[in-house]
């Protein structure tokens, strides 16, 4: 796993290019399937924003992923039918649900942090459950008309066409994320991370970095939740639930929770571990339904034999 890490500098331009020509070599169902691994991997990498390189551990990401989810559905409904602005108005929507509740997250530390920001998810899933009006309750929102990417295109009615839209908003926005924390911003984030104390006595606004991080997070959490009414055409407040919380932190966990780029390849094992491999027959005998079970063995051989996940490191920005 050294040599993997030592390659994550080329690791996310090389990963878009092996991804890319995918739409053409694989059937309909691996196509939808690998569409909503970049979808769940974008989620994963706000998680792994905040929880590997702000230190701040969440459970509550799929918040402002369900508030962008639901911006952009009631954006369709409402006949606004170009992705990109769905886009933006989700992503817009999750960084203003995350500055409204930053006060709430970035003063407290640890297990503290995990609390309040499952308590927020939680939260939010019951509000869109019972706000009829606008989400359909537990119903949910269905059949959307496919969007056109931008004015003039033609609209996402194909799989592939789907696939090849949601790459590219993966790839532009995780990339711009990691140049981002490249810079010297990333690199004050990071110092506060690792040496709260000696930042704050240097003066240094460490409450305002960690909000920073959390709006850009929500954020992302907003756009992939704009990605996921794309790709699925429906949105029910079961999209935020605590067992996609716990799916999303078991990704960047694999992953490596101080790389982005792991979030994304952690998002792919636990969503092939789920789908594919808890579904076949296994030594005469079937393992559907056990998908949990797996799951857990796959986390607990991670755990053991990848304690930094697949591409986590002390001081990695990837």
């Amino acid at each position: 796993m050294s040599i993997l890490r030592r390659l994550t500098p080329l690791g996310f331009p090389a990963l878009i290019v092996v991804l890319l020509p995918m739409a053409w070599v694989l059937d309909d169902y691996a196509t939808k399937t690998l569409t909503s691994i970049l979808v769940l991997g974008l989620l994963a990498a706000s998680v792994a924003l905040l929880t590997g390189v702000a230190g701040l551990p969440t459970l509550g990401q799929t918040a402002p992923y369900l508030v962008g989810a639901y911006t952009a559905a009631t954006l369709v409904r409402h006949d606004v039918s170009i992705g990109v602005v769905q886009l933006l108005a989700a992503a817009a929507a999750g960084a203003l649900f995350s500055l409204v509740t930053a006060p709430l997250v970035v003063y407290a530390r640890g297990v503290v942090v995990l609390m309040i920001t499952l308590a927020l998810g939680e939260l939010t899933m019951t509000v869109a459950g019972r706000w009829k009006s606008v989400t359909h309750g537990t119903d949910g929102l269905l059949a959307f008309a496919a969007p056109a990417p931008l004015p003039g295109l033609v609209t996402l009615d194909t799989d592939r066409a789907t696939y090849l839209y949601v790459l590219t908003v993966v790839a532009v926005l995780v990339g711009v994320m990691l140049l981002v924390l490249r810079s010297p911003a990333g690199a004050l984030l990071r110092a506060a991370r690792d040496g709260e104390a000696r930042m704050r006595a240097s003066g240094h606004p460490v409450a305002g970095y960690l909000t920073v991080a959390y709006v850009a997070a929500g954020g992302l959490a907003g756009a992939a939740g704009s990605l996921l009414v794309t790709v699925e055409r429906y949105v029910s407040p079961g999209a935020g639930g605590f067992d996609i919380s716990a799916l999303v932190l078991l990704a960047v966990v694999i992953g490596g929770a101080t790389s982005l780029v792991g979030a994304l390849l952690g998002a792919g094992l636990v969503v092939a571990t789920r789908d594919w491999i808890a579904s076949r027959d296994w030594f005469g005998g079937s393992m559907a339904g056990h998908a949990p079970l797996v799951l857990g063995g796959l986390f607990i051989l991670c755990v053991y034999l990848l304690p930094r996940g697949l591409l986590g490191k002390r001081t990695a920005h990837e």
